[in-house]
């Protein structure tokens, strides 16, 4: 083949969409070498399109090893060398690398975001043997088909070398963080129980511990106050209405009765009418923390879960480059042409119109901007395959978003009615829509509460049906859940718009956290008790967001790489001599905790056959499989066993079922869908299957 132009990609579904939109018949060449694919393209001159599958680069200590701290020594190096079960990396990279042999021309085309910028670095300069001052980049952030050709036409000049030296030294301040505390921690626990589990914390893993252990005992050291609340019925042309009473909280029981009495056998008369309209303004565009909340609001979807449907939707062509903090959305994406191909979709067809018949389509946009990608929007490109119900839900949410964003401001009105019952005041409250405006492009999503109230004049009598209390208890503070955590995480300004979810992952893969109301473990506890004692600084939020904003600095160039590693090492070397005097008393403490932690997880719940045992999952010495049965069983009391999958991950659920009340369990394996388990074989659920 004659020379030709070679451009590196992230993903091998991003090599394919490239290549056939830079392909002058739209149909490029797929062709396999030991595995490995890649795309050729005819255009001008030959395009050989080729994937990386993410980072095929990682940092690594110089000398390889993993029982020894500290550790400030490393370099890049190819991920199959630092990591078990990466073999793969090697075979893709000698293909790039023969790839490169045969080009003159290189073009980084990776994700234009820090990630996919270290991602094409490193491949141009290890693998295609020195490559990234030669290279250009394609910068677009749909891959739809008209910008992926004006990407490949209009490069920009060279690698964008701010961006990748931030991206440089995060992975390296995290890496620093992450495998000398990690391994601190790691090595005390093993040390001293003689049994290995990974006992991780890091940069911003370590505060985001912090946020939810301040919940967390904020809530165990709540103590409950009993108030009084005081309602009244009324009756309006034949229906009931409630109304609350002027005080939202009484705090004496006798101030309730009073209340009581007085109010009793008296009508109301009514006392003033408030009404108030107010608008309703659009909403902003989604960057991907807003989408991420949006999605866990609505649906239950973890951040990581949207942010992975997103991801794959962006690889379809379906909405634009997801990893964004932009609230932005620029004219040059065609508002117009948009809408106008949405409107091929039946239940868009009405809105699109709508919108187009404006003179004017403008936004309503958030202050928030990211340099890279403009907020997340849909190209107009309609899915080619049937999309999986979650897909579908985040393309529709990502639609009808960008919709509303260029609706009319609604118009909203509260009345507020104040009903007089011998001296004492009772609020009746509406709300309703007067003009619908955006809320019709967002209908399914809105959540605007309507209450209708009948026609009321001042002065006007009401009978009173009866006046009651109700006997409440103050509440904790409510448990932070994945969508409120990434929102206090982009509050105080730790983590990035890409790991954020990823961290939040990690604490429940390590077992510091459970539940989707997320309750701290005891493990959680004592690895931040560990943390806060002997080394305050890695805990530190204030820390934490001095180290990203200068690692944003470096990108703008107001910052050099060198002098925050340096400050990084002096940070770290303090800490970890101190983890190391303490070993055996931080072993100890660690290896108790992750006992426990283990015997809980194990933990089913109370055995309702001898209703005195507890359930967990046992294992037989004579077999090795596992099942289930009760505590009772060694003490001969109880003979109770059940059946589990030998496959897999179980995990207790601590919620019994709603058919037969049993304790239930989570099961999942490995390439099925999870599901929960009533191991009951009497159960009714089981019946009605059959």
């Amino acid at each position: 083949m004659e020379r030709y132009t070679l451009i590196i990609t992230e993903k091998p579904d991003a090599a394919y969409r490239i290549a056939s939109a830079l392909d002058l018949n739209g149909k490029a060449k797929k062709v396999e070498d030991n595995g490995v694919p890649y795309y050729v393209a005819e255009r001008d001159k030959p395009i050989v399109v080729v994937p990386a599958i993410g980072h095929l680069y990682t940092v690594a200590e110089e000398n390889i090893g993993r029982n020894y701290y500290p550790v400030f020594n490393f370099r890049w190096v190819p991920r199959y060398i630092a990591e078990r079960g990466a073999k793969q990396i090697r075979v893709w990279l000698e293909t790039i690398s023969k790839l490169a042999q045969g080009a003159d021309t290189y073009i980084d085309a990776c994700d234009y975001d820090i990630e996919g910028s270290i991602i094409g670095y490193c491949i141009l300069k290890y693998a295609c043997g020195g490559k990234e001052n030669v290279a250009r980049r394609m910068k677009y952030s749909t891959l739809t088909k008209e910008e992926l050709e004006q990407a490949y036409e209009k490069p920009l000049p060279k690698l964008d070398f701010a961006l990748i030296e931030a991206g440089r030294t995060r992975h390296e301040v995290d890496w620093l963080y992450g495998v000398n505390l990690t391994r601190a921690l790691t090595l005390a626990a093993k040390d001293w129980s003689g049994k290995y589990a990974t006992l991780s914390t890091g940069r911003v893993q370590g505060p985001t511990l912090r946020f939810l252990v301040a919940r967390e005992k904020a809530i165990r050291s709540f103590v409950p106050t009993p108030y009084w609340e005081i309602k009244a019925e009324i009756e309006i042309d034949g229906k009931i209405f409630e109304a609350e009473y002027e005080r939202d909280v009484i705090e004496t029981k006798g101030e309730v009765e009073a209340v009581l009495s007085a109010c009793k056998g008296n009508d109301g008369i009514v006392e003033s009418i408030e009404e108030k309209r107010f608008q309703q303004m659009p909403p902003t565009p989604f960057d991907i923390g807003a989408l991420q909340s949006e999605a866990y609001s609505l649906f239950g979807y973890t951040p990581r879960r949207t942010l992975d449907i997103a991801q794959r939707l962006y690889l379809d062509a379906l909405i634009s480059y997801p990893r964004t903090s932009s609230q932005k959305l620029p004219p040059a994406i065609n508002y117009e042409g948009i809408l106008k191909s949405l409107s091929a979709v039946p239940e868009y067809n009405r809105f699109a119109a709508e919108l187009l018949a404006k003179k004017e389509l403008k936004p309503n946009e958030g202050k928030k901007e990211d340099p890279a990608h403009p907020a997340i929007y849909p190209t107009g490109n309609l899915p080619e395959r049937i999309l999986e119900e979650p897909e579908r839900r985040i393309w529709d949410l990502v639609v009808r978003r960008f919709m509303a964003v260029f609706g009319e401001p609604a118009i909203r009105q509260s009345v507020k009615v104040c009903v007089n019952v011998n001296g004492h005041r009772f609020i009746l409250r509406g709300r309703q829509t007067i003009k619908e405006g955006w809320l019709r492009f967002y209908e399914p999503y809105v959540r605007a509460e309507e209450v209708l109230l009948p026609r009321i004049e001042k002065g006007q009598q009401l009978r009173i049906v009866r006046v009651i209390s109700e006997d409440k208890f103050t509440k904790p503070p409510p448990r932070y859940n994945p969508g409120s955590l990434l929102r206090k995480m982009e509050e105080v300004g730790i983590g990035t718009k890409a790991t954020r979810a990823d961290i939040i992952q990690t604490l429940y893969d390590r077992k510091y956290v459970r539940d989707e109301r997320m309750v701290v473990t005891d493990l959680g506890f004592e690895v931040l008790e560990v943390l806060k004692r002997h080394c305050p600084t890695i805990v530190s939020i204030k820390l934490t967001r001095n180290l990203e904003e200068r690692m944003d600095k470096i990108q703008a160039n107001l910052e050099k790489r060198e002098n925050v590693l340096s400050d990084v090492i002096e940070i770290l070397k303090p800490v970890v001599e101190e983890l190391k005097s303490k070993e055996n008393i931080i072993g100890e403490q660690l290896s108790k905790a992750v006992r426990k932690a283990r015997l809980e997880e194990r933990i089913i719940g109370q055995c309702p056959i001898c209703g005195t045992g507890t359930l967990m999952v046992l294992y037989s010495r004579k077999t090795g499989k596992r099942f289930i049965g009760c505590t009772n069983y060694f003490k001969k009391k109880c003979n109770a066993a059940f059946p589990l999958p030998q496959r897999g991950f179980v995990r207790p659920l601590g919620k019994k079922c709603p058919k037969c009340g049993w304790p239930t369990v989570h099961i999942r394996i490995k390439g099925k869908r999870p599901w929960n388990l009533c191991f009951n074989p009497g159960c009714p659920s089981k019946e009605d299957r059959t």
